[in-house]
């Protein structure tokens, strides 16, 4: 028997009932779709057209997976550009894609046996995750708006991780979705330079009419933004450090030829100086030292030479910024510790990174012991639709963050879950370099724990780890990738 079967497509025992309960399941909801597609409600067509397709590909989870990753990658993020009202809903069909994924991924190990077999210790306390956030929901319902909001924030990608590590997907496919995502990192330099050059100066001539509008924010390459408000050009920036580390990687442990790398990076790295996020002198750093820190005793030269050209781009970054705003470094940072570290507000709200977290500490007592261990459910920081403990302290912006959204509804225990995940993926992912005997595997492994701190720094920055969908989507994929490597590495010794 091929020691990797339990990987393969084929390997799927499937139920002699599955057809029957998918026949009887269409028959039901055929007058709730015939409702739907009279209604002329885009939001309630593009739920419905998700749900046939989806259920469609059941038995293809491979194409559900290639949808989600075109979709999310691709469309999700700029369709709120030029989209207006609930049309900008219609991207909600790619959450309930996801669900589906989930469904699927999560039901596979009660019907097929073996399905778990090397299934490494953070997905499964990714679950538990899942499991405790919904049951801490319904335990402080306050609504099913907020309820089924956060639920759709929080997990609408969730389902990569899961689909990864269970589903049966082989290596070739594993392989090209690899490509695609460099793909994807390849086109936001064509996006972002058109937002750049076309959205950009419209944002100017409109600023006026939007206080507090800053034009260059929707330079946020194809994760997210807005005509009106911000973007997502941090997110953009993160995925775009991550894809500079696994060419780096390929390049040392892989043998990726450096011609390659030299018309690769120079397209990946440049959308970087085009916006105006702060955050990648942190980001960049911070990757480049994970993935040389090994370096320093073992090849000093190799270390010194890699962190160099992490020093360079964090150097020119810095410089980009500083030319975008106009703005001296000693005012620059004036300005970014007042208001991220000290007291002033960020984006409007009372209270900033910093702030925001120790504003939770203060606000936990004996009063309400239970708050602050458990939280108060899903959706309650959520400021955009005014969540129960939003509305308790309006215009404070307590879920400015994912760490802070994370405290307030989910509490100490759910917030630690998150981290264990997060701490057990980069531990398996440094093993997996150690014990791999594929370069390739080395190399993917490497990235990875490289970057998993820029995903832990990320949730003391942005909110977007618990509400981005692009950029939920290279998250999950990335420790769904993972433990797909851990199995397959359990699949070839036995």
């Amino acid at each position: 028997m091929n020691r990797t079967a339990y990987l393969q497509p084929h390997a799927a025992r499937r139920s002699p009932l599955t057809p029957l309960l998918i026949v009887v399941g269409f028959v039901l909801l055929a007058p709730l779709f015939g409702l739907v597609a009279v209604s002329s409600d885009p939001v309630a067509v593009g739920l419905a057209t998700a749900a046939i397709v989806g259920a469609a590909l059941l038995a293809r989870p491979g194409w559900l997976l290639w949808l989600i990753f075109l979709l999310g990658l691709f469309v999700a993020g700029v369709v709120p550009i030029w989209a207006e009202g609930s049309a900008t809903k219609v991207v909600w069909a790619v959450a309930l894609l996801g669900f589906g994924v989930m469904a699927l991924a999560v039901l596979r190990p009660l019907t097929v046996p073996g399905s778990t077999r090397g299934t490494p210790a953070f997905v499964w306390v990714g679950l538990v995750f899942v499991v405790y956030t919904v049951l801490n929901g319904l335990a402080h319902f306050d609504s099913a708006y907020q309820f089924l909001g956060g639920f759709k924030r929080y997990f609408q990608a969730a389902g990569l991780l899961f689909a990864l590590a269970w589903l049966p997907i082989d290596e070739p496919t594993i392989k090209r979705w690899r490509k695609l995502f460099l793909v994807v990192a390849l086109f936001q330099l064509p996006w972002a330079a058109y937002e750049l050059l076309r959205l950009v100066p419209i944002r100017t001539a409109m600023r006026a009419a939007y206080p507090g509008m800053v034009p260059i924010d929707v330079v946020a390459g194809t994760f997210g933004a807005n005509m009106t408000s911000g973007g997502a050009n941090g997110e953009m920036a993160a995925f775009l450090i991550i894809m500079l580390v696994f060419l780096l990687a390929h390049l040392r442990d892989a043998g990726l030829p450096k011609r390659q790398l030299l018309w690769l990076a120079p397209v990946v790295v440049t959308p970087l100086f085009m916006g105006e996020t702060k955050a990648v002198v942190v980001m960049l750093p911070l990757a480049f030292f994970g993935l040389y820190r090994r370096e320093m005793l073992r090849r000093p030269h190799v270390a010194m030479a890699g962190l160099l050209v992490g020093a360079l781009l964090t150097a020119a970054a810095g410089y980009a910024y500083l030319s975008v705003t106009g703005k001296s470094l000693d005012e620059l940072t004036e300005a970014t510790l007042a208001h991220n570290v000290y007291e002033g507000g960020h984006a409007g709200y009372a209270l900033n990174r910093t702030t925001v977290l120790t504003f939770w500490a203060d606000e936990q007592g004996l009063h309400d012991p239970a708050g602050a261990v458990l939280g108060h459910g899903l959706g309650s920081a959520h400021m955009e639709t005014g969540g129960s403990m939003a509305r308790r302290y309006p215009a404070h912006g307590i879920g400015l963050t994912a760490a802070s959204t994370l405290l307030w509804e989910q509490g100490v225990l759910g917030a630690g879950l998150f981290l264990a995940m997060l701490a057990m993926a980069w531990s398996a992912a440094g093993r997996l370099r150690r014990s791999a005997n594929a370069s390739w595997i080395r190399a993917d492994a490497a990235a990875i724990q490289a970057v998993l701190p820029v995903f832990a720094f990320y949730l003391i920055y942005r909110s977007a780890l618990t509400q981005n969908l692009p950029f939920q989507i290279v998250f999950y994929s990335l420790l769904g990738y993972l433990a797909w490597l851990l199995r397959r590495k359990v699949g070839e010794s036995g």
